[in-house]
């Protein structure tokens, strides 16, 4: 079964290179953010990088990468999950239980993920509390 990894910031620089096509892709997915600024803060450690992983270390599979910022608000501090994406979901999804907990660990007072509306339907416990409105403009 897959485990959650959360990448040594130190060693960052060897494992960006196997995350970085997934994440791009799904911040090209949603347009929320410039994967240009994620990965800058993914490589100088003012975000972690973590994966999902399956398998023996020579033969490990990564099957999800995602990206966590910390921020703080008025309202406390918000685990935000900045990217993420993966194949065979039902393989991984249950690891956010781990980012969770590092949250909870953080002082955090939620995980908060800008993404696709499908992320309500497949995460437990999630709510949605504010909505992003576009008006596209030319």
């Amino acid at each position: 079964s897959a485990e959650l990894i959360c990448v040594d910031p130190e060693r960052v620089h060897e494992i960006w290179p196997l995350a970085e096509p997934m994440l791009r892709r799904a911040v090209a997915r949603t347009g929320l953010s410039a994967f240009h600024e994620i990965e800058q803060e993914i490589l100088r450690g003012n975000a972690l990088l973590w994966l999902a992983v399956e398998g023996e270390e020579a033969d490990a599979v990564v099957l999800a990468a995602a990206s966590t910022r910390l921020q703080r608000t008025d309202a406390g501090k918000v685990c935000v999950i900045t990217a993420c994406a993966g194949r065979d979901m039902p393989r991984w999804l249950v690891l956010i239980d781990g980012i969770e907990k590092f949250a909870r660990n953080e002082g955090c007072t939620c995980v908060r993920i800008y993404g696709r509306k499908g992320w309500l339907r497949a995460l437990d416990g999630y709510a949605q509390r504010h909505v992003i409105l576009d008006k596209e403009i030319d």
